[in-house]
């Protein structure tokens, strides 16, 4: 998730360092649904499961239709903070700056500032999404995906509001933070070979080191423009979820999920 200022800053930390990852032995990756082991080369594993592949046409289409309508729907769907005036002095002139919508925490997440942008968020999706969504079922992983994309936009509402921005937020990375966070749960021995620099790592150190990251850089501020806490936000509220789910909060599910 980057907001539309600085989409080439916001690359330069987020996607460099180890969203291209690749899998050592992609398809040697199994997974445990119900007490039993699924090798994804078998015919129940599906590539391209309905979620991810919903979520894969969705975020084209509209990126594609932002070439002819990026100000409307910007307008619109893009995640405006709250309580911004309705008009700031920019060095064009005075311009008027939309509200926020209740819509908008959802809608944000289908939009994105760049072609590098929606490709690296797409492919982290299909890559980590496809998987954790075969190992759960797809309205279990619906459930989680949308959670962590309005808990990353609650989160960066929180966020601007402390800060006085007025700027809008767009992007899938916080559904992406939160997917990584689930594989890194599940799949915490799985190794990953990052491609900068090329070297094994397990996804329980790929995800601790990411958020790591993450928080250092919202802290300090580097790389301004990049929505570093609604990354953290996305973590935040699927580790909550999982835990939920897990029977690991005073309030109990009605059914548990085990791994």
């Amino acid at each position: 998730m980057l907001t539309v200022q600085s989409t080439r800053l916001a690359l330069a930390l987020l996607l460099l360092p180890s969203v291209t990852l690749v899998y050592q032995v992609y398809v040697h990756v199994a997974f445990f649904e119900t007490g039993t082991l699924y090798d994804m080369r078998q015919p129940q594993f599906e590539a391209f499961p309905p979620v991810v592949k919903f979520l894969l046409i969705a975020n084209v289409l509209l990126f594609i239709a932002q070439q002819s309508a990026f100000e409307f729907l910007l307008t619109w769907f893009a995640l405006w903070p709250i309580g911004i005036p309705d008009l700031a002095s920019t060095p064009g002139g005075i311009v008027h700056l939309p509200g926020f919508e209740p819509w908008q925490l959802v809608t944000y997440g289908f939009l994105h500032g760049s072609l590098p942008h929606i490709f690296f968020n797409m492919f982290a999706l299909w890559m980590f999404g496809s998987q954790v969504e075969n190992a759960w079922g797809s309205r279990t992983f619906a459930e989680y995906y949308f959670t962590c994309i309005i808990g990353a936009a609650l989160t960066q509402l929180v966020v601007t509001s402390l800060s006085g921005e007025t700027y809008p937020t767009l992007g899938a990375s916080g559904g992406v933070f939160g997917i990584l966070l689930a594989f890194g749960m599940m799949f915490p021995e799985q190794r990953l070979i990052l491609l900068f620099p090329p070297i094994p790592i397990k996804a329980k150190w790929l995800v601790i080191g990411y958020g790591a990251i993450e928080l250092w850089a919202g802290v300090t501020g580097t790389a301004s423009g990049v929505a570093h806490f609604a990354h953290l936000g996305g973590m935040l509220f699927g580790f909550v979820l999982i835990q939920y789910w897990r029977g690991k909060l005073p309030i109990q599910p009605r059914h548990q999920m085990r791994w």
